[in-house]
Parts: structure tokens; C-alpha cells; sequence
């Protein structure tokens, strides 16, 4: 797979529709978690998310590392995709109005489950804003699904660095997320 990253970013259009061929159903089924994630409410389909991620990447290929970069960047476009279809589907343009943000789950439409992603994102730039890496460890761990040992080598950090980084991030993410509602 690595070989075949490397092939793409030279330049070569069979290297991607071979990789794509390889990995197609593994990114179907992230993009498919995104979806269960927001409650069934989103009016793409796995298939749809995919494709628009994807879209994304080809006019733009990156530096790959490896396999774990390749799927935790594939993952954090269709985590990108998802949020701004969410954002475009809310606009006041297409009849979107202002919602009131809700973190409860005990009576949720899809105008409290658009609020919950939109203040999720919003939480999550100030944490990028405010520490980078963690940040980069709780996408990693929650978006792209990487185990701890996978982050290590993708960030070529300790272990004990990603343990502390998500610790973190995931106690400022809470706080954070408490404020809002």
C-alpha cells in the first residue's frame, strides 16, 4: 500500500484507482460510522461522504507516510465532508435557521443533532488552536480509529506523549463541551 501511496503522489492516475480499489470498503465503513455518529439524520449516504472526501484529496495528493497516515487523513476528510454538508444544510440560504445547542440525547431532532456537530467542530478548532498535537491525538483516536501504537508512529512521538495528549484533550474537550450547553 505504501508503494502504491508513493506511485500517486509521482503522478500515477492507475497507482490511485489501484489503492482506492484495495481500500474502498474499509473507507465506505468509516464513513459510515460518521453517519451512525449523528444519528441517521444526515441526508448523505456512506457512499455520497466518501465520494466528496475523496474528491478532496485527488486534486491534491499529500506527502503519505505510511498506511495509518493514509486512513487517519482519509478519516478527518470525512469528518471535514460530513460538517460542512451539515453547515451548507443549515444555511440560511436553504431555510437553515438558529438552533439551540443540546448535548442531551433524550429528545433530539436534527435540528439539535446539526447544533451538536457544528459546536463539536467548534470545540474542536479552539482545541487545535490551543494545543495542536492534542488535538492531532483525539482526531486521530476518535476519527480516524488509529490505536495508540498507530499514533506513536504517525506522529513519531512516545507513547507516554499520546497517552498524556488525549488525557488532556479529552478532559478540555468535556469542559469545553459542558460550557456550550
Amino acid at each position: 500500500m505504501t508503494e502504491l501511496l508513493q506511485s500517486w503522489q509521482h503522478g500515477d492516475g492507475q497507482a490511485f484507482a489501484s489503492l482506492f480499489d484495495r481500500v474502498y470498503a474499509q473507507l465506505k465503513q468509516i464513513a459510515a460510522q460518521r453517519l451512525r455518529e449523528v444519528g441517521g439524520n444526515a441526508t448523505l449516504a456512506p457512499t455520497e461522504l466518501l465520494h466528496e472526501a475523496v474528491l478532496r484529496v485527488v486534486d491534491a495528493p499529500m506527502d503519505w507516510k505510511n498506511r495509518a497516515h493514509f486512513f487517519a487523513t482519509m478519516s478527518l476528510l470525512i469528518r471535514s465532508t460530513l460538517v460542512d454538508h451539515v453547515r451548507a444544510s443549515s444555511a440560511q440560504k436553504r431555510g437553515g435557521n438558529a438552533v439551540r445547542v443540546t448535548l442531551t440525547r433524550a429528545d433530539i431532532g436534527e435540528e439539535s443533532i446539526v447544533a451538536d456537530i457544528l459546536s463539536l467542530d467548534q470545540a474542536l478548532i479552539k482545541l487545535e488552536a490551543l494545543d495542536a498535537r492534542s488535538s492531532e491525538v483525539l482526531h486521530l483516536t476518535y476519527f480516524a480509529g488509529l490505536d495508540r501504537f498507530q499514533i506513536v508512529d504517525v506522529l513519531q512521538v512516545s507513547l507516554s506523549t499520546v497517552d498524556r495528549e488525549l488525557r488532556f484533550a479529552r478532559a478540555w474537550l468535556s469542559k469545553e463541551l459542558d460550557m456550550a450547553v
